[in-house]
């Protein structure tokens, strides 16, 4: 990333670059040469928060607890660096230590999720080896909130699949305070209890085993429902009364507390202070003032459809590969499990009381097929195309899934590595959507990407389209995104 930042030329982009107040050292200047690739487009956000707050209006499209946690790390673990490094710069710093931490814990978090729902221990190492190869990476990597997330997300699933439900629910809480789509989380949580209340229904109709009471199992499921709902919204509802109190209330003097270099930049770019003048923003007399739906309609032009033009069709190629991978999960999904989706899950079959099945197409799977196809659809249709692949990369473990079932399932390579010779069977008894030889073997030797790489020639086209999208979007991205090119 330093070479072709030094390299490339940074591209004028017109996007949000708040002037430096102060001078650069000498050590300041190396380390902006060095990782300077990481702060450019919504990173500049993140830093102007974690540095100066809510400045500006629009900059609550971006949620607190990453730059919170960036600005702790700076004042906290950095704070010898200090005196050779100038703020910004410890954030900088701050920020690309946090994202590698919290990519690896969430890489970690993705393999335990993958071996509770898949029940495959080398689908679900391959899913995570994917992960630290992943299309966004670069989003990962830079001063964005990408990774947090994805490490908080993958947690809370996993914790959830154990019967951690308030662990999960703390977890999930947290989530939604970094990004908005953590919201759909809830969703998880409401799956996994009515599925639970309606089975136990079934087992009860049908046991001579005495249950509670109907209106008593409703209570309990309505009661931590709602409260579970409730702790995940809060920091979303917290967040909008923030900036309602900051923006639609007294100014309190606020301008003439700002910089000059940072009072002009609002006059030059529009941007909206803080009680500006005494004039309120017009979303401040909305009937539910939410500050963040107000920000993507009125700054970026979120809406629905609103990003169908015939000038978006270079983004829309861009989000093409997830839009096809993510598409065809789904699809592979229900053709494997019709009546498990026309049902949601929530019959009881006594086939499925035996052994379960394991890999991609196992019951467990479902919920998570679900969450995948909501963010997609919405992604699609609804907001700016190109951040399909980061959108969906940092939420939904099935990218990562589905790429590793497809590897494990047609890529002859894979067949033999983890698992005993006694286990293996032969090629025609593998189905359409079935056990490969050693899918699921318990043991893994090496890394199954390095092996697919060093036999590049030997693998099939699928293993090198999946291959080629991960590692083409990686590179890209460094290339592009840390010259402050147009990327995903």
């Amino acid at each position: 990333m330093a070479l072709f930042n030094l390299l490339i030329p940074d591209h004028a982009a017109d996007a949000f670059y708040p002037p430096r107040l102060s001078e650069p050292g000498l050590w300041d200047l190396l380390l902006e040469q060095l990782l300077g690739g990481l702060s450019h487009w919504d990173a500049e956000h993140f830093l102007f928060i974690a540095e100066r707050g809510y400045l500006y209006e629009h900059n609550c499209a971006f949620f607190p607890l990453y730059p919170l946690s960036v600005r702790a790390v700076a004042e906290g673990a950095l704070w010898p660096l200090q005196r050779l490094l100038r703020l910004r710069s410890c954030l900088l710093l701050s920020a690309v230590l946090l994202n590698s931490l919290f990519s690896v814990l969430a890489a970690a978090a993705l393999y335990k999720l993958g071996c509770v729902v898949l029940q495959c221990r080398r689908v679900a190492f391959l899913a995570a080896v994917l992960f630290s190869v992943s299309p966004a990476n670069v989003f990962m990597a830079a001063a964005y909130s990408e990774s947090m997330f994805a490490f908080l997300a993958f947690s809370a699933m996993w914790q959830l699949e154990k019967g951690q439900s308030w662990l999960s629910g703390l977890l999930f809480s947290l989530a939604s305070g970094v990004r908005a789509n953590g919201l759909i989380n809830a969703g998880f949580f409401l799956y996994f209890r009515g599925k639970c209340f309606a089975l136990q229904l079934q087992v009860g109709s049908g046991s001579v085993r005495k249950l509670p009471p109907l209106w008593k199992q409703l209570l309990s499921l309505t009661s931590s429902a709602v409260l579970m709902c409730a702790g995940i919204f809060l920091p979303f509802a917290l967040f909008q009364y923030y900036a309602y109190v900051r923006f639609c209330g007294p100014g309190g003097g606020l301008e003439q507390a700002v910089p000059k270099p940072l009072l002009q930049l609002a006059l030059d770019k529009g941007y909206r202070l803080a009680a500006m003048k005494g004039v309120k923003p017009p979303w401040c007399s909305q009937q539910f003032p939410v500050v963040y739906s107000y920000i993507q309609d009125a700054y970026w032009n979120v809406g629905f459809l609103r990003y169908f033009e015939l000038r978006q069709i270079p983004n829309f190629l861009l989000a093409l590969p997830v839009t096809l991978l993510g598409s065809w999960a789904a699809w592979t999904y229900i053709i494997a499990n019709p009546r498990h989706c026309v049902t949601l899950g929530l019959e009881r079959r006594k086939s499925e009381e035996g052994k379960p099945r394991a890999g991609f197409c196992c019951p467990a799977v479902f919920v998570y097929v679900v969450h995948a196809t909501v963010l997609l659809v919405f992604g699609f249709f609804c907001v700016h195309v190109q951040v399909l692949t980061r959108f969906l990369g940092s939420s939904s473990p099935i990218l990562y899934w589905f790429s590793a079932h497809l590897l494990q399932e047609y890529e002859p390579l894979l067949w033999s590595e983890g698992t005993d010779n006694r286990t293996m069977a032969p090629r025609s008894e593998k189905s359409l959507l079935g056990k490969s030889p050693g899918s699921c073997g318990k043991r893994t030797h090496g890394n199954p990407v390095v092996t697919l790489l060093l036999n590049c020639r030997l693998i099939t086209p699928l293993s090198k389209c999946i291959l080629g999208f991960f590692l083409s979007y990686w590179l890209l991205g460094l290339i592009l995104h840390c010259n402050f090119l147009p990327w995903t």
